[in-house]
């Protein structure tokens, strides 16, 4: 009898301490939801991203909270790193952020783990070096952490490793049945695939084109171009093609020309 309570006791101690465990850190990243963003996280924001820095007041404390929710939802994994520090996961919400921005609703929730190679990484897959890519099979965004440096340290040249994967995930994220789908309104999304169409045709024709020569890969690639060149060459993409940027920012619901153009706050 003794020795049957003793057993008794040490389990209820052991589910006590696993619920605590379970709990505690549900908890604390719910707590963390109401919490203004950790300086840890706001200063590499407001250092290295230029949209956010662009932002007035009162919609930076909006994209504060978009990037609390990004980093406390997913799950950010080293690759040959030794760890994934606060940094990292700073800058690679606030990339996700930028895109969904306005689209208040996106959380790129099928994606929900963040995959960080210090450099480029072998795919196993098909055998090549890969810069990042998005899985959506393991729900995945996988991304060179120097690639992505290198992107955000450039913030003109059109070229952003990590808009370019966010892309990708958020073009996925509007077909993939989970309750977020569909966010994409259907009557502009049909005209930018003629227009991404049409570009595409130029590029591999070899055309003059804002757009660098990988974009005419594929539909999905030239998204994701599209997408780069949007946000940090918005000026140059409206003297190119108007009607595509328009299309860009209607799907986005945001307009990067106007917001650059304002002082920020």
């Amino acid at each position: 009898m003794l020795g049957n309570f003793v057993l008794l006791g040490a389990g209820s101690i052991l589910l006590v301490v696993f619920v605590s465990y379970v709990t505690g850190g549900f908890l604390e990243r719910r707590i963390n939801l109401f919490r203004p963003l950790a300086e840890k996280f706001k200063a590499p924001i407001l250092k290295y991203n230029t949209f956010y820095q662009h932002l007035p007041l009162e919609s930076k404390q909006r994209f504060e909270k978009k990037v609390k929710q990004f980093i406390y939802s997913k799950e950010f994994i080293a690759r040959n790193l030794s760890e994934v520090t606060d940094e990292m996961k700073a800058l690679i919400s606030a990339s996700a952020v930028q895109l969904t921005f306005g689209l208040p609703d996106v959380t790129l929730l099928h994606f929900d783990k963040i995959l960080i190679y210090p450099d480029n990484y072998y795919s196993v897959i098909n055998r090549q070096y890969h810069k990042g890519e998005v899985n959506p099979r393991m729900g995945a965004i996988v991304v060179s952490w120097q690639a992505f440096v290198e992107g955000y340290a450039e913030p003109y040249d059109g070229i952003n490793l990590g808009i370019h994967e966010m892309a990708h995930a958020l073009k996925l994220e509007n077909i993939i049945q989970n309750g977020e789908q569909h966010f994409f309104d259907l009557e502009e999304y049909t005209r930018w695939i003629e227009l991404a169409g049409e570009e595409i045709r130029r590029i591999r024709n070899g055309e003059e084109s804002i757009f660098r020569k990988y974009a005419s890969v594929n539909e999905d690639e030239f998204f994701a171009v599209c997408m780069e060149v949007y946000f940090e060459q918005p000026h140059k993409l409206f003297e190119e093609n108007p009607e595509l940027y328009k299309t860009l920012s209607n799907l986005l619901h945001q307009d990067t020309i106007r917001l650059y153009d304002k002082p920020s706050a």
